[in-house]
């Protein structure tokens, strides 16, 4: 039942405003868009995620895990895009996820928060809301 309130927030109320920035071109620090190929219907799905850029990686920690649209996306087609922050601007990467199930997802938040003060809030609203909380690593192309 709590997942289906939190994506019902999430999906008409809470990512529409952040979808509409990035289309913009603007971004709000802590703030990053995934786009994965969607399963069923090969179009491209965008999803507002926190800023987990680590230097050639990326790390988001899913609040749905293995219910969230976007991870089963991901295990059908790894290959991702990443329209991240450049300075005022937003471009596009490229890379490859990879679902992290063995990985600690709320030490994975405590760390990022640690190497990037921007993303701490998200990592508070993704333990709130979260209803297994699954962590992925992308490898970033070049």
């Amino acid at each position: 039942m709590k997942h289906r309130i939190i994506h019902l927030l999430q999906k008409y109320l809470l990512n529409p405003p952040v979808k509409l920035l990035f289309a913009l071109g603007t971004v709000r620090p802590g703030y990053a868009l995934l786009e994965t190929v969607g399963r069923k219907t090969g179009k491209p799905r965008r999803t507002p995620v926190g800023d987990g850029r680590i230097g050639k990686e990326f790390w988001i920690v899913a609040e749905h895990g293995m219910n969230a649209g976007y991870i089963r996306n991901i295990g059908s087609n790894p290959r991702v895009r990443l329209k991240l922050r450049d300075g005022l601007r937003s471009r596009w990467h490229c890379g490859t996820a990879h679902l992290v199930p063995e990985d600690n997802p709320r030490e994975r938040q405590r760390w990022l928060a640690d190497q990037l003060p921007s993303s701490a809030a998200n990592a508070a609203i993704v333990r709130f809301l979260g209803t297994q909380l699954l962590t992925v690593r992308i490898d970033l192309d070049g």
